[in-house]
């Protein structure tokens, strides 16, 4: 069993791959019902698989555990997961995985509200009389 972790925006995402016969599980509910049968989103989770030529995690059971942000911070923090716990399974995967940008970790996440604006950068009307 390979346990990796993944971030991404507000979004944490802990996977395991237990060799079995390919079923994935989010939050303790199939892959389809959790991301609403959006095959954009599962194609966002199999994108290192795929890069590598492995047909879709047919030999590992996918269990993920994720919180926070919405459904697409949620996908980029499984992906980032799927990357580590696959360089875990084999080191020479490394390389491809990390030349096509699947080992690194998207840092843009929403700028904090300064006093006296409405939210990071918007400020309140101006008013010149």
């Amino acid at each position: 069993m390979i346990i990796s972790l993944g971030r991404r925006k507000e979004a944490t995402a802990k996977v395991k791959l237990i060799p079995g016969s390919g079923k994935t599980i989010i939050n303790g509910q199939n892959l389809d019902i959790y991301i609403q049968k959006n095959l954009f989103y599962q194609s966002i989770i199999y994108k290192p698989f795929e890069s590598l030529g492995l047909k879709n995690a047919n030999d590992y059971d996918i269990i993920i555990h994720v919180q926070g942000s919405g459904l697409k911070g949620q996908m980029g923090a499984i992906q980032l997961a799927m990357a580590r716990s696959l360089c875990k399974i084999n080191p020479s995967y490394k390389i491809p995985l990390k030349s096509r940008g699947y080992l690194t970790r998207d840092s843009r996440s929403k700028e904090r509200r300064k006093y006296g604006l409405k939210k990071a950068r918007k400020a309140p009307q101006f008013s010149k009389r």
